[in-house]
């Protein structure tokens, strides 16, 4: 709906008036040249009569009718502006980063059918929740691989989760500090303004790098949520060869889910910490418009933006009937 304006008439694009000294002029030159020359400049004018060459000069010429044309065009190129019209605001929603641990104690079977494969199925619906964000998927071991860059072709994403297993990873090991480093570059290189970072994850070897790493997710503005697969009570760690680590003692390792250090990674991210169980109330937040005051967001619901309306194309139609009247035949 249109508003009074604030200022008077104006150009939003003025540099193409620019344009208008130069066509006119050569509409000019052109003009001159037409009504000095014509075929009696070229053939006896006795001769005229009998060869049946109408005098350009006896035919009305369409210069005039062409700079009118030109000048149509150039001014609704340039934007006229009188008035200004109002719209509702929008929020770009957060890009997130999905990282999925496949290091080899995700095949531990605490959880059924396994580690793995649950946090497989905790992405399938991170992935259905994400709606209009772009969201990437990285997967860790013992270091970070981009699965997919920040796309909003989130079914895409989604057919890459199946074949993920911790046998794929070429080198093993539980790096998490270089995986969220990983996400902070990949957000950074993206161009995103506002970000979330989703971990799912049953610990790792380098909490101190961890604990940094999160930090700078944290001042970069991008929050930090982490989701522990597994359990407290432990399952016995494979070894990635279809048998069971064991001590010196000949018993199974067992390898349990380090909840307290994982909510401190999540704490040090500005994030949240969730379980298996708990990610309906985590994608719930996830979903949930972020505070303006957000870096990089738009204004709160309902804030109306205002911008002058360009009111060039009313001069289509004037533009439209010269074009129709240089169709006289013989002008051009």
């Amino acid at each position: 709906m249109a508003v009074s304006a604030f200022g008077s008439w104006h150009f939003l694009e003025p540099a193409w008036l620019l344009a208008l000294p130069p066509l006119w002029a050569f509409a000019l030159w052109c003009a001159r040249r037409r009504a000095r020359g014509g075929w009696t400049e070229l053939i006896d004018p006795a001769l005229l009569p009998a060869l049946r060459l109408e005098d350009a000069r006896r035919s009305a010429s369409p210069w005039p009718l062409i700079a009118l044309g030109w000048t149509c065009a150039v001014l609704a190129l340039a934007g006229p502006a009188f008035e200004r019209a109002s719209t509702s605001a929008s929020r770009t929603p957060p890009d997130w980063v999905l990282e999925l641990d496949l290091s080899p104690t995700m095949e531990a079977k605490d959880l059924a059918p396994s580690r793995v494969a649950r946090a497989r199925f905790a992405l399938a619906d991170l992935l259905h929740a994400a709606r209009d964000a772009r969201v990437a998927l990285i997967v860790f071991a013992g270091e970070a691989h981009v699965v997919t860059p920040l796309t909003t072709d989130v079914a895409n994403v989604g057919a890459l989760l199946q074949p993920l297993s911790p046998s794929l990873m070429p080198e093993a090991g539980h790096a998490l500090g270089p995986a969220l480093d990983a996400a902070l570059q990949l957000l950074q290189s993206g161009g995103s303004r506002a970000g979330a970072v989703v971990v799912l994850t049953d610990g790792c070897d380098d909490w101190p790098a961890a604990f940094a790493a999160a930090a700078r997710l944290r001042a970069a503005g991008v929050a930090l949520h982490v989701v522990g697969v597994g359990t407290e009570a432990g399952a016995p760690q494979p070894d990635g060869a279809g048998g069971f680590l064991r001590d010196a003692q000949g018993g199974a390792v067992l390898t349990r889910l380090p909840a307290e250090r994982l909510q401190r990674v999540a704490r040090e991210g500005g994030g949240d910490y969730a379980t298996l169980e708990g990610l309906p109330g985590l994608i719930a937040g996830l979903q949930r418009p972020p505070s303006p005051m957000s870096a990089g967001l738009g204004a709160p619901a309902g804030l109306k933006v205002e911008a002058w309306r360009n009111a060039g194309y009313w001069l289509l139609l004037p533009l439209l009937l010269v074009v129709a009247s240089l169709a006289r035949r013989g002008w051009l």
